[in-house]
């Protein structure tokens, strides 16, 4: 989709500038007048974690000239494989901050407001007005979609990628484009957010650090592409990009409508995320009764504490995530079997699956009863499970913590026994 220059060119750029971003003017492209018109941009990128980690890098060095900067987190350890704006020294340290700093570092130039806030209902319009492009590198559903309605009321283009373990989307939506050109919205591609807990974070299901860096990279060039008025934008295409074949796909995306009200759109999700929503979904909306049975009578797939304790003693309780969480407070006798472990083997096989099981200890025929958290991880573990021919259940959040909390009061009643008798002696 080839759109005209979103912003108008500012004044000549200085010597150091114009000599720090020679190589870039030299594309026919951009040229000095393109130049000048990135460094009169204001460009507002909403996270500064995975996707904003690059994005805010190649914008400060594009000579993007104003970039405000929306996040209200600190940096922590398990951001840096993939938030590589952030060094280990800023640990603890706002990311606001930190990205700034980087940034300045890059462009001495660039102004940078640091907005070190959520973004919320109350405060999207504000500290999403008066900027020429909005790019949305946040992780939650929420926030993407408040993002997307708030850039659509203001009819202000967005550049949007969404990245998970191996595979990522990157897009551009506008809701007033020039001329004839058809608007386009997040809520065209997903009319309503997947339920709750349907879709793993990238908390519960990883993410590759490196993909982070090459959507981001990707989202940079597609704002670089608007500000100028070079190429054809993502305006009206998905790109889809797997990289474990290292394949980026197109979809096209029509516009269906503009109209602020979309509550009666169906929801879209991917073919992962409906087969892990249709197993997460009990977890979510569906009472102790209904999840204690199924259409038979017998177990359904998500047991409560009642329903686990009816299972014959050969079942086996597998604790489905990192070893780090389950040396916490694993449940007593459960075997800890990382769900990111077991789908590699289904990637390989079957077979590979079920050597893993019997590694663990797990007999051929026992049922096998998956937990985490939150549940997500363990329905994914149950699906690879099931898939390999095992009979698989998974134990509903709120059975996880009834157990852990009946065996930690169980423990603390052994300790003040012992002390007690410890003290009479």
């Amino acid at each position: 989709m080839r759109l005209p220059p979103l912003v108008p060119p500012g004044p000549p750029s200085s010597d150091a500038e114009a000599r720090r971003t020679a190589r870039q003017s030299l594309l026919p492209e951009i040229g000095e007048i393109g130049q000048r018109r990135l460094a009169a941009a204001h460009v507002a990128v909403v996270g500064a974690g995975g996707l904003g980690a690059p994005v805010l890098q190649y914008l400060a060095a594009a000579g993007v000239g104003t970039i405000t900067l929306i996040d209200d987190d600190v940096v922590d350890l398990t951001n840096l494989h993939r938030q590589v704006i952030h060094a280990a020294s800023a640990v603890g340290e706002p990311k606001t901050a930190s990205a700034a700093r980087r940034m300045h570092e890059l462009a001495p130039a660039v102004v940078v407001h640091e907005r070190r806030e959520r973004l919320v209902p109350e405060n999207a319009t504000e500290l999403l007005s008066g900027v020429d492009l909005v790019i949305d590198g946040t992780d939650t559903f929420a926030t993407r979609y408040l993002v997307s309605d708030t850039c659509a009321a203001l009819g202000v283009p967005l550049v949007w990628g969404s990245v998970l373990r191996f595979d990522a989307q990157v897009s551009v939506f506008w809701s007033r484009p020039p001329g004839a050109v058809a608007p386009v919205t997040l809520r065209d591609l997903f009319p309503l957010p997947p339920a709750p807990g349907s879709v793993p974070s990238c908390a519960e299901a990883g993410v590759l650090g490196a993909l982070c860096g090459i959507v981001g990279a990707m989202m940079a060039t597609e704002a670089v592409k608007l500000v100028v008025g070079a190429g054809d934008v993502l305006l009206g295409r998905v790109a889809v990009v797997d990289a474990l074949t290292m394949r980026v796909r197109e979809v096209p995306l029509v516009g269906a409508s503009t109209a602020t009200s979309h509550e009666a759109a169906p929801a879209v999700a991917t073919p992962e995320a409906a087969e892990i929503a249709a197993v997460v979904a009990p977890l979510l909306a569906g009472t102790a009764d209904e999840l204690a049975a199924g259409d038979d009578g017998e177990a359904g797939v998500v047991l409560d504490v009642a329903a686990y304790r009816a299972l014959p003693d050969t079942a086996v309780l597998l604790d489905v995530r990192e070893p780090s969480e389950f040396a916490g407070d694993a449940l007593p006798d459960a075997v800890n079997l990382p769900v990111s472990v077991l789908e590699q083997a289904a990637r390989e096989s079957a077979d590979a699956v079920l050597a893993l099981l019997a590694d663990a200890g797990a007999p051929a025929g026992a049922t096998l009863v998956t937990y985490c958290s939150a549940g997500v991880r363990a329905a994914r573990a149950a699906l690879a499970l099931t898939d390999a021919g095992r009979d698989a259940r998974v134990l509903h959040p709120d059975a996880v913590d009834h157990l852990r909390a009946e065996h930690l009061a169980a423990t603390n009643d052994t300790v003040e026994a012992t002390t007690t008798a410890g003290a009479l002696r």
